[in-house]
């Protein structure tokens, strides 16, 4: 089926040109990541996830929902392929928090790579609240900045490596090789991430999105707004009532009361001092 193209553009707030070119895709990418949240609620409800464009469009587009990597990226995909875009769809390896010598992980990471005039871009519209709000160049080795942050690509054994810099030093964020996946390949990606009792997805409650020059990110009961210059402001949610507030009118997700006030007992919390 095709794509409801203008069903989309009306969700992310798009109404300029939509020629493959480098700056459509730049603007394209940015209003996505500024509209449709990345979240994983579906699988801390235990419900399905599904891959197939219809069941995208009516969660993303038209469900007040977002996702993580596999339907955001999948999502993106179908809009640059309906536009003209040459988008290859590949799968990374999730380092991010990992000593360099931590085993290696499975492939449960979707990303994508845009061939243009100008060369090719890596676009990742599903890598929460790290997710870089620019395409890249693939060429290593390249300190490069978005608008939210600064990012470079270097050649490992596996092929490439993200990171993302931080104040001090950089941070590893995925691998990942130049191997085409298919359709089937991220149904048992998708299906190991929404499922696996060890998941992150489905022990934790996590969102993300990015608001203006600012990103805001939420993992279980703490929200975090980092702001352009650097600095961070913290809180702690009370209970499932304003964690429902915050996901519903901070992040834009409209998502059931009490579906929140079911798992919000499952959820680590952070340790608080008696006074």
């Amino acid at each position: 089926m095709p794509i409801d193209l203008e069903a989309y553009l009306e969700r992310i707030g798009y109404d300029g040109p939509l020629a493959p070119e480098l700056g459509v895709l730049q603007a394209l990418l940015l209003r996505h990541l500024s509209t449709i949240p990345f979240e994983s609620i579906s699988p801390l409800l235990g419900l399905p996830v599904l891959l197939d464009l219809e069941s995208l469009e009516n969660k993303l587009v038209r469900g007040g929902r977002g996702g993580y990597c596999f339907e955001q990226n999948g999502l993106f995909f179908h809009v640059l392929l309906h536009l003209g875009f040459r988008v290859t769809p590949l799968a990374a390896r999730v380092r991010l928090m990992m000593p360099p010598d931590a085993p290696q992980t499975p492939l449960s990471h979707m990303m994508l790579v845009v061939t243009l005039d100008e060369g090719e871009f890596v676009c990742d519209v599903g890598f929460g609240g790290q997710s870089p709000t620019a395409p890249l160049r693939l060429v290593t080795d390249l300190e490069q900045q978005t608008p939210h942050g600064g990012y470079r690509l270097r050649s490992c054994d596996a092929g490439f490596e993200l990171d993302m810099q931080l104040p001090e030093s950089w941070a590893v964020l995925y691998r990942f090789a130049r191997d085409v996946q298919s359709p089937r390949d991220y149904d048992v990606y998708n299906w190991y991430t929404a499922t696996h009792p060890a998941s992150l997805f489905v022990n934790n409650l996590v969102a993300a999105r990015v608001l203006g020059d600012s990103r805001l990110n939420m993992l279980n009961d703490e929200v975090t707004l980092q702001r352009s210059g650097g600095q961070r402001e913290h809180r702690v949610i009370s209970g499932a009532d304003e964690a429902h507030d915050v996901l519903s009118r901070e992040f834009g997700i409209r998502i059931a009361r009490p579906d929140i006030e079911r798992v919000w007992p499952c959820l680590p919390k952070t340790a608080r001092l008696e006074t």
